[in-house]
């Protein structure tokens, strides 16, 4: 067995190794005070409100100093105004506020004079692309979770950057999760910070616009932005119209209805797969309106999609018929449940009308299916009336009218009649 040399391995003499440079950068040591006093040399040397000036010293500074490491330091100077500790609190190492940050805008904040510093942010991230990315993932949910620690003049000038920064595409929505924290929700803090956010939003862009931006950032439901004990949909519907965006109000409400009527028609569905009772489909739909409530008239057509969205028509053609006038006399009772007013008989008409205009098969029972519904209750003659009159729907309006002539004839001759008696 030979025994391993204890020889010294041969070396190069007077060669130095040079590290590459991203071994060198992962090596050196995290300063970001040295980066912040750096980065103020470079600011102090212009205006602060020539903003055109500001974004060329910051992107001519990023040529030297190192964005990428110190992105949190340098969206922590340029949205809080220095450097911020665990805790919200600056850095208390004697250094006056940075030369340039969103803290020297005008007061009261106005979305006006903070646009000039959102785009000073705009320019410098498409310059370095790689800075978008720790800004909404890193920085702003930072900042957002220290909001409850600052003034109010800091709270709302930093709430209307954010807003008009995830308007104009430069962050997506996902950073205002950080706003459904407990501490933040607690005590109103998120509700106020995000109607701030909202009204800069809306400043120039559509509720519809907010809506898809909520969407893509997986903001599900705002009451999770009200503290637990105010999480109920007047609560928000009052707030919002109270800070003036009532169309976040009436966004979240037809939000909610849409909810419900897809709940509601889901569950008609499966009732009625199950043969179960009238009585049975009239309490479930009244414990789903105790969740979620609607108006009679959307509730009136959300029943007869559901019902309607439980028949098998895979049936032959010269049967289509009749088989729609059997299904109606048999929901008849559920339908004559929620028909409390001539306004929501209308509605039940119209849905009908629809009905029938969208499946072609059944156009010529709509006349028919209008008895049916008379007969049983559901709609009244003064109802029909009113509808030829001036309540239908332009859907295949001139057809509709036209086969209704001789029963809304009939129908008014009988009201005479029992008026001259």
């Amino acid at each position: 067995m030979s025994q391993q040399s204890n020889t010294a391995k041969p070396s190069l003499q007077g060669v130095k190794i040079k590290a590459r440079k991203g071994a060198v950068k992962a090596q050196a040591k995290h300063e970001p005070a040295v980066f912040r006093d750096q980065l103020y040399k470079h600011l102090e040397t212009v205006d602060s409100h020539d903003f055109e000036a500001i974004t060329n010293k910051l992107i001519q500074a990023g040529s030297s100093l190192d964005y990428l490491k110190y992105a949190d330091a340098l969206f922590e100077i340029i949205l809080a105004g220095g450097l911020i500790q665990p805790g919200g609190s600056y850095v208390d190492d004697g250094v006056p506020l940075s030369p340039f940050s969103i803290l020297q805008a005008k007061h009261p904040a106005s979305v006006d004079d903070l646009k000039n510093y959102v785009q000073v942010l705009n320019k410098l991230i498409r310059r370095y692309k790689y800075l978008q990315k720790p800004l909404e993932e890193q920085s702003l949910p930072t900042l957002l979770q220290y909001i409850n620690r600052w003034s109010s003049d800091q709270r709302d000038k930093f709430a209307v950057t954010v807003g008009l920064l995830i308007s104009q595409g430069i962050v997506s929505a996902t950073c205002l999760q950080t706003l459904a924290k407990d501490h933040l929700v607690k005590n109103d803090t998120s509700i106020t910070v995000l109607a701030i956010i909202f009204r800069a939003y809306l400043a120039d862009l559509s509720m519809e616009h907010l809506a898809t931006s909520l969407k893509r950032g997986n903001i599900k439901d705002l009451l999770i932005f009200f503290p637990p004990n105010r999480r109920d949909g007047k609560v928000l519907d009052d707030f919002f119209r109270k800070e003036n965006i009532p169309q976040v109000a009436d966004w979240y409400t037809k939000r909610q209805q849409a909810l419900a009527k897809e709940t509601i028609i889901s569950e008609l569905k499966d009732l009625c797969a199950h043969e179960e009772s009238t009585e049975n489909i009239i309490s479930s739909v009244h414990s789903k309106l105790e969740e979620n409530p609607l108006p009679d008239t959307e509730l009136i057509q959300c029943l007869w999609q559901g019902l309607m969205a439980s028949v098998d028509w895979s049936t032959r053609t010269d049967q289509i018929e009749g088989l729609a006038l059997r299904e109606i006399g048999r929901f008849a009772p559920v339908l004559e449940a929620f028909s409390k007013s001539p306004k929501v008989e209308v509605a039940l008409i119209n849905a009908v009308q629809v009905h029938c205009y969208d499946d072609t098969r059944i156009m010529k029972a709509f006349v028919p299916m209008l008895k049916v519904l008379y007969n049983k209750d559901c709609v009244s003659d003064q109802a029909i009336i009113y509808w030829h009159q001036k309540g239908s729907k332009p859907q295949g309006r001139q057809y509709f009218l036209k086969a209704t002539e001789a029963l809304v004839k009939f129908l008014q001759e009988q009201e005479d009649s029992e008026d001259e008696e």
